[in-house]
């Protein structure tokens, strides 16, 4: 992705304009105060007397973990339906000092506010203008809209591309406008959000959403030097993000809640890492991992469970392009490397969702490519990056997303009565009530919709129905995208045990590198669809940094 000449100019100009703003900070004026915030679902309070002040053109980071109340602040502060349907809110919301009623999306944009959603809400298959400035076209008269009234006009796509390349290289984002979205990679897809909220006139709060969630470290990097020359043009953001390294270095304050309650209001010149991760989750973080299950395992070199040779898939965006390696039974195997270089690829055609070609053997069997559901027959699992694409059934229950693919594959809590099957709901139930438990999945009961859950709840969701299948493989991506610390420590700790205890072959793909050093065993790197190295998980940062930049001359390192 490339920056603009512009943009790096106002980005290196942003220290001094941010002066201006530092001076504005000590009149204590806020874009933004919502005091005493409370919220309850059908008896179940979410939110308990939260506090949320912004000052213009601040950036200030909205921390906790899944289920402490972020998304429902959120919801309150946009308008969104699901508040005002479940009986509204308690509480003040202040906009420039003055008392206001958000119960629409459309108020919130009048009054300057927008949202870039974790979620992708753009149109495939319009033009990157035309998802900048969808719903608010412009347009012009002609002969025929002079009779028959504005709905016949016509659309200005002049002037629309004009303010669409406006929007994009505020954001230095160097992109055609005329080209269609459908295709672009994920990076590209954030900052044309971006860009379509800050088209909209008169933007003082803008809201992000875990923006740096499915972004490359290089395009974070950019995203929070974005975000830093939006905020030194007065407009103020709510950054939500799970990442405390990008929070120490973008943002200038915070707030932390805690099970739906208000824990503290921090300038970032006056806390660090290890404070905000203990205010998070309320307990001190030590480790990423501690399984407290002793290490007994015997991993040979020479039993294989997962075998590939020129292995390619076609997936657009994360193309495999001949791939040999070998994944040992018994181990912890970490797939990294940046975004679009494959790694991802890599489940997605073992399970079939992409087109796969080459040999892939499970425990020396070779598995048929063109076939659908075959690696589940070899009693392989996967849980997809795309958790709603295609990881949940989002209107089913928390219940029938955990038990339905091992219903169907393995016909599990199903009771035969002659010769019939029927459903066995005290089975499922049971057992639906025991992933909940072991897995922390924060919900009103495993009746409530998986597409009600917040992100890193519906991330264990998936988990949960990956281990129902009782697997001899799990493939896992991205399996703490989205998610707080706390859920992330778990989510890991709990694939450590399943490995220790039940000598379960796990391979996690992820873009988080610290995790998988913290986790695997070894760690493959793959680069421009190839298999640049196999590292140990103590190799230097450079060795990792090489290897992933598609810089590695080491040879050929296995560890």
């Amino acid at each position: 992705m490339e920056i603009s000449e512009t943009y790096v100019m106002q980005s290196k100009a942003h220290e001094k304009q941010k002066e201006v703003g530092d001076l504005e900070k000590t009149n204590e004026t806020y874009v933004l105060k919502m005091d005493n915030i409370a919220k309850e679902y059908y008896g179940n309070r979410v939110l308990k007397g939260v506090k949320l002040h912004i000052r213009p053109g601040e950036i200030h980071a909205l921390m906790g973990e899944n289920g402490a109340g972020k998304s429902t602040l959120m919801n309150i502060l946009f308008g969104m339906p699901v508040i005002h349907n479940t009986g509204g809110f308690e509480g003040t919301v202040e906009v420039n000092g003055e008392q206001v009623q958000i119960d629409t999306p459309l108020k919130a944009m009048e009054l300057g506010i927008g949202m870039v959603h974790q979620e992708f809400m753009l149109i495939p298959g319009f033009t990157v203008t035309e998802n900048i400035k969808v719903g608010r076209e412009l347009s012009s008269p002609n002969l025929v809209s002079r009779v028959f009234g504005r709905s016949m006009e016509t659309l200005d796509f002049k002037a629309m591309r004009r303010d669409a390349k406006k929007a994009l290289k505020t954001i230095g984002l160097n992109i055609e406008e005329y080209i269609r979205v459908a295709g672009l990679p994920v990076g590209y897809m954030q900052f044309i959000e971006i860009a379509r909220e800050l088209d909209k006139t008169g933007i003082r709060l803008l809201v992000l959403d875990e923006p740096t969630a499915v972004l490359t470290e290089s395009e974070a990097e950019r995203l929070l030097e974005a975000m830093r020359v939006i905020s030194s043009q007065g407009i103020a953001i709510i950054f939500i993000t799970h990442r405390l390294d990008e929070v120490m270095a973008v943002a200038d304050s915070m707030t932390i809640l805690r099970d739906g309650e208000f824990v503290a209001r921090k300038e970032i010149k006056d806390t660090n890492v290890v404070e905000i991760a203990e205010l998070m989750i309320g307990r001190k973080v030590e480790k990423l991992v501690d399984d407290g299950v002793p290490d007994t395992r015997s991993i040979r070199e020479d039993q294989i469970a997962v075998s590939l040779r020129d292995y390619k898939v076609d997936m657009p965006g994360e193309m495999v392009r001949g791939i040999d390696l070998d994944i040992r039974k018994g181990e912890i195997l970490g797939i990294g490397g940046l975004a679009g270089q494959g790694k991802l690829g890599i489940p997605n055609g073992i399970i079939g969702l992409y087109k796969a070609t080459g040999e892939v053997k499970i425990n020396g069997e070779a598995l048929n490519l063109d076939k659908l559901g075959d690696a589940l027959d070899h009693k392989v699992a996967f849980v997809s990056e795309d958790r709603r694409g295609v990881g949940l059934l989002l209107d089913e229950s928390i219940e029938q997303n955990i038990i339905f693919s091992a219903m169907q594959t393995n016909e599990k809590f199903l009771k035969k009565i002659g010769w019939m099957k029927l459903y066995d709901g005290a089975a499922a139930k049971s057992h639906a009530e025991q992933m909940v438990k072991t897995l922390d999945i924060r919900c009103t009961g495993i009746r409530q919709p998986a597409g009600a859950l917040s992100g890193g709840n519906q991330q264990k969701v998936c988990l949960a129905r990956a281990l129902t299948l009782e697997p001899d493989i799990l493939f896992v991506s991205e399996p703490t995208r989205g998610i707080d610390i706390g859920a992330k420590k778990l989510v890991l700790e709990y694939l450590a045990k399943l490995n220790r205890e039940q000598g379960m072959t796990v391979v996690i793909v992820s873009s988080e590198l610290m995790e998988l050093r913290s986790v695997s065993d070894r760690i493959a790197i793959i680069s421009d669809g190839k298999l640049a190295c196999i590292l140990k998980p103590d190799d230097s940062d450079a060795d990792f940094g090489l290897a992933m930049s598609g810089a590695w001359k080491g040879g050929e390192k296995d560890a």
